[in-house]
């Protein structure tokens, strides 16, 4: 699969190219000390990232594959979170300007204040006011039940609605997938990572448990009456997305060929409709601006590894300090990538890249294997503390590589006073399957 040979130009084969490498670095082993390991769980060999890419290398990768399932059209949501405070007028005011100063979209966070469901008919009427769902999708994260929020939003604004609920499914869930029926844009079935991703899981991880869930979600759903044909298009699937720039996109594309594949045995054929948001896992109270650096390069990762959804999380939102300011940095960032950077313009643009597809491939059979491994201990469900040990030993291979020296920009290295004030970081409380909430820094800072 080499090029063809010309005068001026003649084919460099994989074999040349390391040959290359040791001659220029004066030792004929070196291109094996530029090799690293991606680990993939504690119980596997993880796979090798070579520190160059040629055509030689997707001989054995089915790109054409890959490329079929990633998205179709370049662009994405620009989907900030706002956490409700139970002031239906201070919301409403506060929706109304990130709408109005970059959002596309929004999502509705409750639960963090008193008072802060939104189920009720008068109280979303207001909350609501002036936002029209049929032109701005807004996601849903609340402690309602999906179906008494289906129901009042459905007395709110009767018309498609767009946009869906990211809360996490309950067993009104069919019901409400049944109540939307004419909104095909709005979906109801969300299943997430983020919880994986916070305690340390290793991309592999996360995507393999994912897809764990998933089935774990779908199987009560179908139980239940509902069809895969109608759960697919109802699907979100939520994921964070974390610093290493290369690893997230692939980790993004192989999400969408687990799906398709997931899909094939369940008779879906809908692509995979994803929501990204910046990692918390990577995020730093040390240095807090060192967080715009790198929730800038998960954003890229994320817009270039096919997200249909972006949240940018504040650079201060492990803190109290969180404010408009923070906010609206947050959606810049988004904004930034559309209009001075113009990633929206392309679909798929790590298409054809020898390096983005060969590691796309190993994460998807990595992953698929894995998922495998879970289901074959009877699920997600039952293989709760398996899976626990699993993403236990990746945060630990995680923390001694800090340790021995791995670079956390203002933490370990590149440490300053930025003359910011040092607040508290907000509690996370644990995930339903008892998984710790965690952040690679916290041990350093």
């Amino acid at each position: 699969m080499n090029p063809p040979s010309n005068a001026l130009f003649p084919g460099s084969s994989q074999a040349d190219w390391i040959a290359q490498v040791g001659k220029d670095l004066k030792d004929p082993n070196a291109y094996e000390t530029l090799r690293w390991r991606v680990e993939t769980s504690a119980s596997a060999e993880g796979f090798v990232v070579e520190p160059f890419y040629t055509r030689d290398q997707l001989t054995d990768v089915p790109w054409q594959t890959v490329q079929a399932v990633q998205k179709a059209e370049p662009g994405w949501l620009n989907t900030p979170v706002y956490h409700l405070t139970g002031d239906t007028k201070v919301d409403n005011k506060a929706i109304t300007e990130q709408v109005s100063s970059g959002a596309d979209a929004l999502i509705l966070a409750s639960g963090r204040a008193e008072g802060a469901a939104i189920a009720d008919t008068s109280q979303l009427s207001r909350l609501l006011n002036g936002i029209k769902l049929s032109e701005t999708p807004l996601f849903f994260d609340t402690t309602d039940s999906a179906a008494d929020l289906l129901n009042a939003l459905r007395t709110v604004a009767p018309y498609q609605l767009k946009g869906g609920l990211l809360s996490k499914p309950d067993e009104t869930t069919a019901q409400a997938t049944r109540l939307s029926a004419d909104s095909p844009q709005f979906r109801t079935v969300c299943v997430s990572g983020h919880d994986f991703h916070n305690a340390g899981a290793t991309a592999v991880q996360e995507l393999a448990f994912l897809l764990a869930r998933l089935t774990d979600t779908y199987d009560p759903l179908t139980e239940q009456g509902l069809t895969p044909e109608q759960l697919g298009p109802k699907t979100i699937l939520s994921v964070a997305v974390g610093t290493s720039y290369f690893l997230e996109i692939a980790k993004l594309r192989a999400l969408r060929v687990l799906w398709a594949r997931f899909g094939a045995g369940y008779g879906i054929s809908v692509p995979a409709f994803i929501h990204a948001q910046t990692s918390a896992f990577y995020e730093s109270t040390a240095t807090p601006y060192t967080n715009l650096l790198r929730a800038t390069t998960e954003a890229m990762s994320a817009t270039v590894g096919g997200c249909d959804l972006l949240t940018v999380r504040p650079f201060n939102a492990l803190t109290s300090s969180s404010d408009a300011f923070g906010q609206r940095i947050a959606r810049n960032v988004s904004l930034l990538l559309t209009e001075e950077s113009y990633f929206n313009r392309v679909a798929d643009p790590a298409a054809g890249s020898y390096y983005i597809e060969t590691l796309t491939h190993q994460l998807t059979e990595a992953a698929w294997q894995l998922f495998l491994d879970v289901e074959a201990k009877g699920g997600l469900a039952k293989a709760t503390d398996w899976v626990k040990t699993e993403i236990d030993a990746g945060y630990a291979a995680r923390v001694q590589a800090v340790v021995q020296g791995k670079v956390l920009v203002g933490v370990n290295k590149f440490r300053f006073d930025e003359g910011v004030q040092a607040d508290k970081p907000v509690v996370a409380q644990p995930s339903g399957e008892g998984l710790p909430v965690r952040r690679l820094a916290e041990s350093f800072e």
